[in-house]
């Protein structure tokens, strides 16, 4: 009997397609991903997420073993494991290269035997400033923390203890199993960027767009099930707001609207910084919109013009319709950027609502709640 596959035994999929969805001169770095299920039991429904294990960049796994004085082969055991493997292996394939801790820093306080190197470390563990203190450490990863006290000795077994084990990234799936049942879509922004004078990457999307290999079946994945999700009610109004690659999942569910025959309408909200780059699937977007499949589609290109503009606006823009919407049994989602995007969406909703619907900021407060306990508004937030 096969074991089923999940996030404890990934499946060994193949990456069949990668393509750049962002213009090559804008700011931003977007691709598109195809993976195939073919030889698994796994599948998927809208508003689910692929798991994706990934491993490091092999040059930063080797410049941190040359900052550790390393030579690679040197057996660890990792933390709760059974059986050694080589620290090149661990770094590779099972340990997390950043996110440093003060229990490392203390370790290399306690080892190293420069004076110099000693007080400076000892100064930043006694940093009186939580905030300071978080934003130097932030600001480096393991490599730094080596190279700036090359007195301090770790050995490998300690390097291994300290790191955090490596885990899946999860990505909002952007295709619909009524039009892809074996495979899976993904929108990924790939991460790249620079603190404390070193270029950083995102590990799984630059794993993605950089190192996993073209029809090969070793790209290790799983489908985590989501509480997001279309309504059951086909004919259900959908409101979806997905700036940037938060509209995976309503590519994903227009696609699957479309399929079904589904009769509710569409509304989409998308934003990104320019038209003329990031303007992602634009083709469908325009394609449904034609057909009549999506409804309704409001754009925000924060960049185009003097003043910023962003889908929040374009709520507000079309106030009194999205209030008729949601009288209408309108479900609504939002998808993205949890710090600044998502907040701002959901106060630009409350807003609507009670200007809209006449009421205080208290009872528009309630109707939202109300909303949620309906399952009429959904976030998939990061």
């Amino acid at each position: 009997m096969s074991v089923p596959h999940d996030k404890n035994n990934p499946f060994p999929a193949k990456l069949v397609e990668r393509r750049r969805l962002t213009a090559p001169g804008g700011q931003k770095e977007t691709l598109h991903f195809s993976v195939s299920l073919e030889g698994s039991e796994l599948a998927y429904t809208c508003g689910d997420s692929l798991g994706v294990f990934p491993t490091n960049n092999p040059a930063a796994v080797e410049a941190l073993l040359r900052a550790a004085r390393l030579g690679g082969d040197e057996p660890v055991l990792i933390p709760k494991d059974t059986a050694p493997v080589s620290i090149r292996e661990a770094l590779t394939r099972r340990l997390a290269l950043n996110g440093p801790t003060y229990k490392f820093v203390q370790l290399l306080e306690s080892r190293a035997t420069d004076p110099a190197q000693k007080a400076a470390l000892a100064a930043r563990i006694a940093e009186a400033d939580p905030e300071a203190k978080k934003a130097w450490l932030a600001d480096r990863e393991y490599i730094d923390l080596l190279a700036e006290n090359p007195s301090a000795p770790v050995t490998a077994q300690e390097l291994a203890e300290n790191l955090r084990r490596l885990m899946p990234r999860l990505y909002s799936i952007s295709s619909s199993p009524a039009r892809f049942p074996r495979e899976i879509h993904l929108t990924v922004a790939v991460v790249r960027y620079e603190t404390n004078g070193r270029r950083r990457e995102g590990v799984c999307s630059t794993y993605l767009a950089d190192r996993a290999r073209l029809n090969e079946p070793d790209l290790p994945v799983f489908v985590a099930n989501s509480h997001f999700g279309l309504p059951e009610d086909d004919n259900a109004p959908v409101i979806m707001v997905g700036p940037g690659t938060g509209v995976a999942p309503f590519r994903s569910f227009v696609m699957d609207r479309e399929a079904r025959g589904a009769k509710g309408p569409n509304w989409l909200f998308f934003g990104d910084q320019r038209r003329a780059s990031d303007y992602l699937y634009q083709e469908e977007w325009e394609a449904w919109t034609k057909s009549g499949v999506l409804t309704r589609l409001d754009l925000a290109f924060s960049r185009d013009q003097d003043r910023k503009v962003y889908v929040q606006d374009r709520m507000r823009e079309s106030a009194a319709e999205l209030w008729q919407w949601l009288q209408k049994g309108a479900y609504f989602y939002v998808c993205g950027d949890a710090k600044r995007m998502a907040k701002d969406v959901d106060l630009a909703l409350h807003e609507i609502i009670a200007t809209q619907g006449g009421m205080t900021p208290e009872a528009a407060a309630e109707f939202v709640k109300q909303l949620k306990r309906d399952n009429r508004y959904q976030r998939d937030v990061y």
